[in-house]
């Protein structure tokens, strides 16, 4: 048998100097001495947070041994226990001892030198009610009074001894006899023996707590008659709920009463899968998966996505990476938080940007590239697909959640169940593993929405390539085994190497089969665009793709020379003539930064000026003899040219000379009531205002203003629960119907979005409320354009008059 000592250590995790250093022994202890007992090691070693993790390593029959000899008490005989769990057949008693092994290995259980079990002092506190039963009756009696006892053992014709510790005794001899116990019960008033069988096969109610008052009497009579003869007890000298020991809750379960015990786990029906098929599959889901993993996080070093308000990358954006990298939401989702988590990824102010990390990962080989993701999403400790919350609402990616040991379970469940499958068998559905996950980890927790149990969890596995066929791959069996070399050399044995060549063709594309390298990768991603990912991927040039090139400083004879060296074959004419046609425009008109022009008749003057030391601080630089600009804005230009003793004048965007007058100042004053000076005397008719003339804007500095703004992120809803809006409509209409809930604003804007019927509750300018079913809505804020089934005509509502969204 396996000594104490080399339990505790294997549990802890520790080799012997470093045990014998935490158990206090001598420091230059060669071999550590035999410590007294494993229940005094567990004790001292073992605490709640240990106990926990190992509990939650373990399949469900250990937790249902466990928790037998938690609640039955220990030590115990293994027949005993065998009795209680109903193994009594070999087969049953052949797991049973399979169970009692895995449980030593952990140094939860162990039997001592008399075969009897016992278990780990801390692990008796891992149930609050083990198996629906309560404490042991000398626990319970320990608040009852020595009067109580004799009045107890008066109603159950037994002559009351002297002594409370005899009383004690002699009420716990009789309720430890189960038979003398249901022989009393069977002889109670029917309601008090219905009371009895019912608390006898359910858990007790929750502790109920008296601040104030006396003892609480029982209001039943049934319940009377159970507490004057011990069946139940009224624990803290009589405060307190009404309570029933362990012996009289086993007495009245009967003989024939079996705690929950399953040694094998659920069946399920299985198919017969070659291992080739199984590794043929897993290799084309892995690749499949590295290449779109390559691809979104070089879209995200391209343009790193912007973080919302609340934190983390919101469905805009998601959206926008998947485009780029062709890829779904969930492959995007996925790789992201482990980007994020591996340290890939990481935030920088309000975006999400790769870190130097990025650059020594993109280097690798795509084997090591994805046996890093691969390992690090076994080891993360939430579901990186879960995109709607518990309230279905949306869900940001990498907003640094909680760390969820269950989602972690539930990753290493499958696999589990996987792994036990025979060889050369696997599931008829990957779906099919779901069940057998509770019985592999009872601790995994399921993802929300998951339509099957555990599907978000296989979904995962399958993308990842560690689950194929419904089988286990050479991936998964690698992620079992916790060797980093192992996997890495798992990946390598599935995953092709980089290709650094392409194909291109005359129709001005490029094709790359397999994974490129990052520099083939970089290089047609500058010069070309990228249109297929995957397990091929292709890249179309044009002349607005090779102008991005020359723009970003590659020269055409770079160009030129680049392509011959990745392509595998001559460069086809159509692209060389692409690239001798971009390089002969480029660069013949040049737009130089200014923030003014200064224009004149007079060469001199502006020759002047541009070598006036005083006026240095403008910036003016002369294109043309009659043309300086200057980095400086107008006004400030033309004050400094002022105060150096020159006269110029403003011009306005069309040309002409702008007349500088400033109107007299008035103070603002309030317009009247439009009833009120709506009519001209006389006329009867309304007269209305000429609107004031907007401010004259110059419209190519807006649309430069507007191409160079940073892309905007849908904000998080009002109400700070941190979910964005799930699309713009949403924030729109929340923008200005500023009264509506969030949930009546998701439902106008997936109407809107739709097309579909939406009944609201409306008020119209005259303050009236109406209720209107409203369809074919158009979206012109402030206002919405619908078709009124009210009027049944065309109708304008104002979205601040909305006050409420139904179903239509």
């Amino acid at each position: 048998m396996t000594s104490p000592f080399t339990l505790t250590a294997r549990l802890c995790g520790l080799d012997a100097p470093r045990l014998a250093r935490v158990l206090g022994m001598r420091k230059d202890a060669a071999v550590p001495p035999e410590p007294r007992s494993l229940e005094e090691l567990s004790e001292r070693l073992l605490r709640p947070g240990s106990v926990a993790l190992a509990l939650s390593q373990l399949p469900l029959p250990c937790l249902q041994v466990a928790e037998a000899l938690a609640a039955l008490g220990t030590p115990m005989a293994l027949s005993a226990l065998a009795r209680r769990l109903g193994a009594t057949t070999a087969a049953a008693t052949r797991e049973l001892d399979g169970v009692l092994e895995t449980l030593a290995e952990h140094a939860l259980v162990w039997p001592d030198s008399d075969g009897r079990l016992h278990l780990a002092a801390p692990l008796r506190q891992a149930w609050e009610m083990p198996l629906g039963l309560d404490a042991p009756l000398e626990e319970l009696l320990e608040g009852v009074t020595s009067e109580e006892l004799r009045g107890m053992l008066a109603a159950l014709g037994i002559k009351p001894p002297c002594t409370r510790q005899q009383r004690t005794a002699a009420l716990l001899e009789h309720h430890g006899d189960p038979q003398r116990v249901a022989s009393v019960i069977s002889k109670a008033p029917s309601g008090a023996r219905q009371l009895l069988e019912h608390r006898a096969m359910s858990a007790p109610r929750e502790t109920e707590f008296i601040m104030f008052g006396t003892p609480e009497a029982a209001s039943r009579p049934d319940e009377r008659w159970a507490l004057d003869r011990g069946f139940l007890v009224r624990d803290r000298h009589g405060y307190g709920p009404a309570r029933m020991s362990v012996e009289v809750a086993l007495a009245l379960r009967g003989p024939d009463w079996h705690a929950p015990f399953a040694p094998v786990p659920p069946a399920s029906e299985l198919v017969s899968v070659p291992a080739v098929e199984v590794d043929r599959e897993a290799a084309a889901a892995a690749t499949a998966f590295a290449a779109h993993a390559a691809s979104v996080l070089s879209a995200c070093s391209t343009t790193p996505p912007a973080r919302l308000k609340y934190g983390g990358i919101g469905a805009r954006e998601l959206a926008r990476i998947g485009k780029a990298a062709h890829a779904d939401d969930t492959v995007v989702r996925i790789t992201l938080e482990i980007a994020y988590s591996a340290g890939v990824l990481a935030a920088d102010g309000d975006r999400v940007a790769p870190t130097a990390a990025y650059d020594t990962w993109a280097a690798q080989e795509p084997a090591a590239r994805f046996a890093e993701l691969l390992h690090t999403w076994w080891n993360l400790q939430s579901t990186p697909s879960q995109a709607r919350n518990e309230e279905n609402k949306a869900l940001p990616a990498v907003t640094g959640a909680p760390p969820c040991g269950g989602c972690l379970q539930a990753r290493r469940g499958l696999l589990a169940a996987a792994a036990a499958l025979a060889e050369g068998q696997s599931v008829k559905a990957a779906t099919d593993l779901g069940p057998l996950v509770a019985w592999h980890r009872p601790f995994a927790h399921p993802s929300f929405h998951d339509e099957t149990p555990f599907a978000a969890a296989v979904r995962e596995a399958e993308l990842m390539g560690v689950i194929a066929r419904g089988a286990l791959s050479p991936l998964g069996a690698a992620l079992l085994t916790g060797d980093t070399e192992e996997l890495t050399a798992a990946c390598r044995l599935l995953l092709p190497a980089a290709t650094d060549t392409a194909r291109l063709g005359g129709d001005l594309t490029a094709v790359v089969t397999g994974t490129p390298t990052a520099r083939l990768a970089e290089f047609l991603d500058a010069t070309a665009d990228r249109e297929i990912g995957g397990m091929a991927s292709l890249w179309r040039f044009s002349a607005a793709s090779m102008r991005r090139a020359l723009d970003a400083g590659h020269t055409p004879d770079e160009i030129s020379v680049e392509l011959a060296a990745i392509a595998d074959g001559a460069l086809p004419q159509p692209l060389s003539y692409l690239i001798a046609d971009a390089a002969r425009r480029h660069g013949h008109a040049r737009v130089t930064p200014a923030a003014c022009v200064i224009h004149s008749d007079e060469p001199a003057l502006l020759a002047e000026l541009a070598a006036h030391r005083g006026l240095s601080a403008l910036g003016l630089r002369q294109l043309a003899p009659t043309v300086v600009i200057s980095d400086s804005p107008p006004d400030k230009t033309l004050a400094a040219l002022r105060d150096r003793g020159y006269a110029p004048v403003a011009e306005a965007p069309d040309g002409t000379v702008r007349i500088e007058e400033v109107p007299p100042r008035r103070a603002a004053t309030v317009p009247a009531p439009r009833k009120a000076a709506a009519r001209a005397a006389g006329t009867g008719r309304p007269t209305y205002r000429a609107a004031e003339a907007p401010a004259v804007a110059d419209s190519y500095a807006v649309a430069a203003r507007l191409l160079t703004a940073p892309p905007t992120t849908p904000a998080p809803d009002p109400f700070g629960t941190g979910v964005p809006f799930g699309t713009d409509t949403e924030e729109i209409v929340a923008g200005y119907a500023e009264q509506l809930t969030y949930t009546d604003v998701r439902q106008l804007g997936h109407a809107i979005d739709t097309g579909g019927a939406i009944t609201v509750e409306y008020t119209a300018a005259s303050g009236s409320r109406t209720v209107r079913t409203l369809s074919r809505l158009r979206l012109d804020p402030p206002y919405l354009e619908a078709w009124c089934h009210l009027r049944d005509a065309e109708r304008i509502f104002t979205l601040s008059r909305v006050h409420c969204v139904m179903p239509a």
